[in-house]
């Protein structure tokens, strides 16, 4: 069976799916919306052995305790300090993209599917980013997923993905992949949300 590859870029999921929780759930859930770490994995996965994940976050993540039990499950997190000035992120993406060509270029004869999970597509013209680099694996005979957010994706990346391989909008998984997490201790309020049921029957496959 294929070899599956994951790179997860949570920074560009998460903050893309506040964006997408004010439009579906009010302006109120842009601040309490979490991404269920275990079901977007799930989705990933899609039931296929993995031959590699790579979960890069920052730190602090928003739930610590879920990134250690996603390391309990084989996968490899790597948490980046922010910038103490820009109080961003550094060098999240250059990472990601260093391990997908290592792994495009060590696994060139046994190539597998590399399936992404980011929110943007920025670079392709400058021969940089992630769609340049899916493009140079693609030509290396991988076949490639890219599971993002249909608003923060690119759009010539999620049309360049739809064409040579598969493009999943994570909006159509959206009540899957997150929860609403409760203002308070106790018991939850009324507009409190938990995940749904995954439903991998609707997920196709590069």
């Amino acid at each position: 069976m294929d070899k599956v590859f994951i790179y997860w870029d949570n920074s560009n999921i998460f903050i893309s799916a506040k964006e997408v929780a004010a439009q579906r759930e009010g302006e109120d859930t842009r601040a309490r919306v979490r991404i269920h770490f275990r079901n977007l994995l799930e989705l990933a996965r899609a039931a296929r052995p993995v031959e590699r994940a790579l979960a890069v976050g920052s730190v602090p993540p928003e739930l610590r305790h879920v990134w250690h039990s996603l390391g309990n499950e084989g996968i490899e997190v790597r948490l980046l300090e922010r910038g103490s000035l820009s109080g961003s992120e550094q060098g999240v993406d250059q990472l990601l993209q260093t391990e997908m060509l290592r792994d495009g270029f060590d696994f060139n004869g046994d190539p597998g599917i590399a399936v992404l999970l980011t929110g943007d597509g920025r670079g392709f013209s400058e021969g940089a980013g992630f769609h340049a680099d899916l493009e140079r694996m693609r030509d290396r005979g991988w076949r490639i997923e890219v599971l993002s957010w249909r608003h923060s994706c690119a759009r010539r990346m999620r049309e360049w993905a739809t064409e040579h391989g598969v493009f999943i909008a994570l909006d159509d998984f959206y009540e899957s992949v997150t929860f609403l997490e409760t203002p308070a201790a106790g018991y939850p309020p009324a507009d409190a949300r938990f995940v749904t049921p995954l439903d991998l029957d609707r997920r196709p496959l590069a």
